[in-house]
C-alpha cells in the first residue's frame, strides 16, 4: 500500500496477498516473511515501510519524521486488531521489534530494536497480562541497553559490566539466571547509566520510542559496517532498507522458551542436516550479537522435543518453497514456535558447491539453476586444508564456524590486520567476541578466533561466507589488548607471533603445522558435466 508519505505493507494483518510489493520495495526479509506467512508458517504480524522511506530520509530527515508521525499511528491500530494487544496500554501492552531489511541480504550490518514500548507504565501492564514479572524487567533492561547504543551511540561496555555485576552480586553465572528482583534493580541501574550517557531520561513515551527506533535503523543503512560490506560485496547505494515493525514473541519467558538460528544444511561443509544453535530463556540478539555462550541442539531436543521435531521438518519445507539452502531466525515463546526470519544461507565456498550438487541429484534444482547459483564463485580456488601430521598438541579448543585450517600471525584489531597484510604476512584476528563492526578486519584477516560467540552469531555467519577459517567459544582465550598479548591456557603469546585455527577438529595450535590441500574433484566434476550438457543443448 502506497500512501502520500511512503510505501507500507502489513503482514499477517489480513487475507494474504492483499498488500503487494516485492522484495525492492519490502526488502529481502520482510519479502520473505511474507511468503512464510501467507504458507501458514507461525510468523507475528507486522508491517514494512518501504525502502522508499531510506531514500526520503536520507535526502530530508525532518519531512521523514513528519511523516512517520502521520503513518505509524494507523498501522500500530492495525496490529492493534490482529493481536488484540494495546500499544502502549496498561493492562495488555502491546511490544514491537523494530528491524531493518536490504534488497539484498546484510546479515547483522544494520541494526535491530526489541521491546520497543516498554515504561514504567507498561512494564507493569505486561506484568499483570503474562504473569511473569522475571519477562517484564528482563525485557525493560534489554531496550534501554538497546536504545542506548543504537538511538544513542552509547558504548555497550558500561551496560555488560552493571550485568557482570548484577550476575556476580547474585552468585549466578549469567543473566539469564537472574530473579525479576535483581533484573528490576539492574534496570533501573541501567536507566541511570542512560540519562548519564545521553543527559535525558530514558523515554516514558512509546510513541517517541517508535519513532526513534524506526530513524534509528533508517541511520544504520549508512552506518561503517554496513558501507564496508557494501564494498566488499558490490552492493549499490541506492537500494536502501526498508524497516520491519513486528508485534514481539518472547523467548525470554522461562525454561520453555528461547531463540535459535538454524541453517537447513551445514553451511562449513554443505552437509544435508540441520545446523543449529539456540540458547533457552534468551532473546534473539543473544544468539546472532556474538556476545555469548551458546548451548546445542541436543539440549533443545531435551528441552523441547516437539519444536525440535518441527524445526526437523521446517527444513524440508523451506528448501521445497525457496529452492535454495536457508538460513532462519527463530523463537519459541512458551512451547510455541515462531519463524522471525529466513534468507538463502551464507555458505562457505565449499559447502556452496556440494548444496548445489545435492540439491541436483535430490531434482530440488535444475542443473542450469544450479550453475547460475555457482556462477560467481571461483570453483577453481576452492580447497580444504587439514594437518598433514595427526595429533599435533593443541593450546586450546573452540567451536568451529566455517571448515578448514588457517596459519597466521595474531592480530587484535583491524589496525593490526592492515599493517600484517601490508608487510605480506597473513593475520589471524584474535577478538573477546564476534562482532560485525570488524568486517573490515574479517575481510582481511585469513582466520578469526574469539571468546564468546557462538557459529551463527552474524559476524561468523558473514567470516563463513568470505571463506574465513572461523572458531568462536574458545573459553581458554584470554585477551590483554594493554600488552598486545593472549594467553590460551598456560601459553602466552604476543601480538605477531604464528597460530594456526583447525575447524576441521576445533582446535587452535602454536606456530605452522604441515597442511594437506584437499580439492572437491569430484563434485567439480559433477559441475563439469552439467556445464557440457548445458552446451549441447543451446
Amino acid at each position: 500500500m502506497i500512501s502520500s508519505q511512503g510505501s507500507v505493507y502489513g503482514i499477517a494483518l489480513g487475507p494474504p496477498g492483499v498488500e503487494g510489493g516485492g522484495v525492492a520495495e519490502l526488502g529481502f526479509k520482510a519479502f520473505n516473511l511474507r511468503r512464510l506467512a501467507e504458507s501458514r508458517l507461525p510468523v507475528p504480524q507486522a508491517f514494512v515501510l518501504g525502502t522508499d522511506w531510506c531514500a526520503r530520509y536520507q535526502g530530508d530527515r525532518e519531512a521523514t519524521r513528519a511523516a512517520l508521525r502521520e503513518t505509524l499511528p494507523a498501522w500500530i491500530r492495525r496490529l492493534e486488531q490482529a493481536s488484540g494487544l494495546v500499544f502502549g496500554g496498561d493492562r495488555r501492552p502491546l511490544l514491537v521489534s523494530v528491524r531493518s531489511g536490504a534488497p539484498v541480504s546484510m546479515p547483522g550490518m544494520m541494526d535491530t530494536i526489541l521491546d520497543v514500548g516498554l515504561t514504567q507504565r507498561t512494564v507493569r501492564g505486561l506484568m499483570r497480562l503474562t504473569g511473569n514479572p522475571r519477562l517484564a524487567w528482563d525485557s525493560y533492561r534489554r531496550l534501554v541497553q538497546q536504545y542506548a547504543e543504537i538511538v544513542h551511540g552509547a558504548d555497550a561496555g558500561p551496560y555488560e559490566e552493571l550485568l557482570g555485576e548484577a550476575a556476580a552480586k547474585a552468585r549466578v553465572a549469567n543473566a539469564r539466571e537472574l530473579d525479576f528482583d535483581s533484573l528490576r534493580n539492574l534496570t533501573m541501574r541501567c536507566q541511570a547509566l542512560f540519562e548519564e550517557q545521553s543527559g535525558r531520561p530514558f523515554p516514558q513515551q512509546p510513541w517517541e520510542q517508535l519513532e526513534n527506533a524506526v530513524l534509528a535503523v533508517l541511520d544504520s543503512w549508512q552506518s561503517r559496517r554496513a558501507r564496508e560490506y557494501r564494498r566488499l560485496q558490490g552492493i549499490g547505494e541506492a537500494c536502501g532498507t526498508a524497516v520491519t515493525v513486528q508485534r514481539m514473541v518472547f523467548g525470554n519467558c522461562g525454561g520453555n522458551s528461547g531463540s535459535g538460528v538454524g541453517f537447513t544444511r551445514d553451511p562449513s561443509t554443505g552437509e544435508n542436516r540441520l545446523y543449529l544453535d539456540f540458547v533457552s530463556n534468551a532473546q534473539g540478539e543473544d544468539v546472532v550479537s556474538g556476545r555469548h555462550a551458546i548451548t546445542n541442539r541436543a539440549q533443545l531436543s531435551q528441552l523441547l522435543p516437539e519444536v525440535s521435531a518441527r524445526l526437523d521438518a521446517l527444513r524440508g519445507e523451506l528448501e521445497a518453497q525457496f529452492g535454495e539452502a536457508q538460513e532462519f531466525e527463530f523463537t519459541v515463546q512458551e512451547g510455541s514456535l515462531y519463524i522471525l526470519q529466513t534468507r538463502t544461507a551464507k555458505c562457505s565456498p565449499w559447502a556452496a558447491l556440494r548444496i548445489a550438487v545435492d540439491q541436483v541429484t535430490e531434482g530440488l534444482v535444475s542443473p542450469a539453476r544450479a550453475l547460475e547459483r555457482l556462477g560467481s564463485m571461483d570453483l577453481a580456488a576452492i580447497e580444504r586444508r587439514r594437518l598433514a601430521v595427526p595429533g599435533v598438541p593443541a593450546l586450546a579448543a573452540a567451536e568451529p564456524a566455517s571448515i578448514g585450517l588457517a596459519t597466521g600471525v595474531i592480530a587484535l584489531d583491524a589496525a593490526a590486520c592492515a599493517r600484517f597484510v601490508k608487510a605480506g604476512r597473513a593475520p589471524i584476528l584474535v577478538r573477546g567476541e564476534t562482532s560485525t563492526e570488524d568486517i573490515g578486519a574479517i575481510a582481511l584477516a585469513s582466520g578469526v578466533l574469539t571468546a564468546r560467540g557462538g557459529r551463527t552469531s552474524h559476524a561468523a555467519v558473514v567470516a563463513r561466507q568470505l571463506g574465513k577459517v572461523c572458531l568462536v567459544g574458545c573459553t581458554a582465550l584470554q585477551l590483554n589488548e594493554k600488552a598486545r598479548s593472549i594467553q590460551l591456557g598456560d601459553r602466552v603469546l604476543r601480538e605477531g607471533e604464528t597460530i594456526c585455527l583447525d575447524a576441521e577438529r576445533g582446535a587452535v595450535y602454536e606456530g605452522a603445522p604441515e597442511v594437506l590441500v584437499e580439492r572437491p574433484a569430484e563434485l567439480l566434476e559433477r559441475v563439469r558435466a552439467w556445464r557440457e550438457a548445458v552446451a549441447v543443448r543451446a
